[in-house]
């Protein structure tokens, strides 16, 4: 590889920016657009987990509808906004279709090679570059409130552990609170899966952003990417809010906005933004040392030595970038009920972010059809952060023409 070659990252998120890591390892000079701050979308604002754990897909079986009932709820974890959306119903059946056994475990195996990878390469990556990211190992625990829900789960972690070696431990109601005295008593169990770890997200980007600047990464903030100039199979050119840019390859990861550049790709790119939401607080009183999901809530507690975040649930209303209280009272409640003393600390942040999601529930990592030197890196749903590092290097390993460390195909644009 030789200096002489360049690339062009569009999107600065986390997937953007571990891409652009990995070129510059394989000698590449890179120019990293993004339209807004670096870090400033879904990778700034969510809770934080490196999760093997996280193997299955959402496209479980019998996952159609308990979400269903609730979806239209606006205080339920999963709410889908009222309106005529074509592209999204579409997706929604396509997502009701895929639940079945089959196809959940042939996605849970590509998500595996991603999520083990990208642990391994993590750890890697902190070293080399000696990141500060309050970086923790203290796995992640799943609490339950329902002795039905405690005991089903272990059906899945026994899938886990047979399939891909992911193993969890089960705590009943008193032995949780002696793990994690945290928690208000009463609850009926958890399962705690001590080989997750955890960061915080915007630690992870103001470290990363820096390490790229040092690597001798161009980046330009404030640049909006607009559409591909497309001749005989190839990218002449990109137009962008500072003008047209031309180089010799293009990596598009621009998250939920990617499918805007589809029909120039030649292919489907059928991501929804899937909102998110978190709020962050300094430390105050009691806090958990261990990463916590409230599952019958699905809401997120992650601990860290600089303050504390609640968040996740998910709200299909398209680029709808408003705050909803209902979202932050949801978290509250939920905070409520399962911990001791709920996190009342002073609040730093209230965000809400759009998730790329795509109905299987595996990201979009490969060569589009109608231009040969762009490769899409997209769509990962609710574990960017979680895939970043091994999706990073594939997507550099399929710029350079490098044997790629995982097989690609599972994500190819091509299965649309």
């Amino acid at each position: 590889m030789t200096k002489n070659q360049h690339a062009i990252v569009i999107g600065g998120g986390v997937i953007g920016c571990a891409t652009a890591y990995y070129l510059t390892q394989q000698g590449w000079q890179v120019r990293l657009l993004e339209a807004n701050e670096i870090g400033r979308g879904c990778s700034h604002g969510n809770c934080g987990f490196i999760c093997p754990s996280h193997v299955l897909p959402l496209t479980v079986p019998g996952a159609v509808w308990p979400v269903l009932r609730r979806m239209f709820r606006r205080d339920s974890a999963i709410y889908v906004k009222p309106r005529w959306d074509p592209a999204l119903w579409g997706w929604l059946a396509r997502f009701a279709l895929g639940c079945r056994r089959g196809p959940m475990m042939s996605r849970a195996a590509a998500r595996h090679a991603l999520l083990a990878s990208s642990m391994k390469l993590y750890r890697q990556l902190v070293a080399d570059e000696s990141l500060n990211l309050e970086w923790e190992d203290r796995g992640l625990l799943l609490v339950f409130k329902s002795p039905h829900e405690f005991a089903a789960h272990g059906k899945i972690a026994a899938l886990v552990r047979d399939e891909f070696g992911i193993v969890a431990t089960a705590y009943d109601g008193e032995q949780l609170c002696a793990l994690e005295p945290a928690l208000r008593p009463g609850q009926a169990g958890g399962w705690h899966y001590p080989g997750d770890a955890h960061l915080r997200p915007d630690r992870l980007m103001a470290e990363l952003k820096a390490v790229l600047k040092s690597r001798g990464v161009d980046i330009a903030e404030g640049v909006k990417a607009t559409r591909f100039d497309i001749e005989t199979g190839r990218a002449r050119a990109l137009d962008t809010t500072a003008g047209p840019m031309s180089t010799d390859q293009f990596v598009l990861a621009a998250g939920a906005q990617t499918p805007a550049f589809a029909q120039q790709l030649g292919c489907p790119l059928p991501i929804q933004p899937g909102k998110g939401y978190s709020i962050t607080m300094r430390r105050s009183g009691v806090v958990p040392s261990i990463p916590i999901i409230l599952e019958e809530y699905h809401v997120a507690v992650t601990p860290w030595p600089s303050g504390v975040r609640v968040g996740s649930t998910m709200e299909f209303a398209g680029y709808d970038s408003t705050i909803s209280r209902r979202r932050i009272e949801l978290f509250k409640r939920a905070a409520a009920e399962y911990l001791a003393e709920p996190p009342d600390g002073p609040i730093d942040e209230e965000w809400s972010g759009w998730r790329p999601m795509t109905f299987d529930d595996l990201p979009c990592i490969g060569h589009a059809p109608a231009a040969a030197n762009v490769v899409v890196a997209a769509g990962h749903g609710m574990i960017g952060l979680a895939t970043a590092t091994a999706s990073g290097k594939l997507a550099a390993e399929l710029v350079s023409g490098a044997a790629p460390h995982v097989d690609p195909s599972p994500y190819s644009l091509r299965r649309f």
